[in-house]
């Protein structure tokens, strides 16, 4: 029996330097897009401003395009007062820097208010954050507190294997079977895991703790957020290996040409499904 065809999903990251208008969703939508992922960065999704948030959220009322998730702030760079680009970080040693982003992720959960999504990914720290103890700790206790929050809203939380010391696939699984937090899962990256130790090994790694994903290409030595097939991923290996169940979304970056297009993105779709009916 042939497989089922694959939803498409496709984070708003591949237009992060630009403002998400209604516009960039209806294209998404005409292209056969069924789900979409918002990452939330000031200058693309403003998710403190009341007036940005009831313009998104009105728009899925009236569309068939669900939000599937959101992905937490990386950075904070709204006011003036702050510095541009300061990490939002759950592990952050400096007790009010850490409270300021437990902070600002609450904000951005809020959205789910005003429109339902299931997952919200975060990163654990930064790419240089060593694998300290004391991280693990602190990062413990901002994730308690807002999984309590992320629950009241019908969220789940998703840590996101990064290239660093600390957010290997390993190092989350074990963070999340020791800990046992009730509603934290895993996101797996792609990309991110091609980069340390294969992206079909780091997939094995997180097994069932994964409930969402974010599918991108490399050559093996940067982060480049290519489409399937173009860098060095296996990926008919990788869609062998991928549970049924695990949405796929890509998590593209605008490339210098404008690329990739919704035609070259549903291309992707195609071969990833066409792979996946092969394995």
């Amino acid at each position: 029996m042939p497989n089922q065809p694959i939803r498409r999903l496709i984070s708003t990251y591949r237009w992060i330097s630009h403002k998400l208008t209604p516009a960039i969703l209806t294209d998404a939508e005409n292209a056969g897009i069924d789900a979409v992922e918002i990452f939330c960065s000031a200058k693309h999704f403003n998710y403190r401003d009341p007036e940005t948030v009831r313009e998104i959220a009105a728009w899925f009322t009236g569309h068939s395009m669900k939000l599937h998730s959101m992905h937490a702030p990386t950075a904070l760079d709204f006011s003036p007062g702050r510095e541009g680009g300061s990490p939002v970080s759950v592990s952050d040693l400096e007790r009010v820097r850490r409270l300021d982003a437990v902070d600002e992720i609450k904000r951005a959960l809020e959205v789910a208010e005003k429109v339902p999504f299931e997952v919200m990914v975060l990163h654990f720290g930064g790419s240089r954050d060593s694998d300290d103890p004391r991280r693990w700790d602190v990062a413990f206790s901002s994730l308690e507190n807002l999984g309590l929050f992320a629950r009241q809203r019908g969220v789940t939380l998703a840590l996101e294997n990064t290239p660093s010391e600390m957010a290997t696939p390993a190092n989350l699984c074990h963070f999340l079977e020791e800990t046992r937090l009730p509603g934290l899962r895993l996101c797996f990256d792609s990309g991110h895991a091609q980069l340390d130790e294969g992206a079909v090994p780091a997939l094995e790694t997180m097994g069932s703790l994964a409930i969402t994903t974010h599918l991108h290409d490399n050559h093996g030595e940067k982060d480049e957020h290519l489409l399937p097939f173009a860098g060095t991923i296996e990926w008919e290996k990788l869609m062998k290996a991928m549970p049924p169940e695990l949405p796929i979304l890509l998590e593209l970056r605008e490339q210098p040409s404008g690329s990739p297009s919704f035609q070259e993105i549903r291309a992707a779709f195609d071969a990833l499904e066409q792979a996946r009916e092969n394995s």
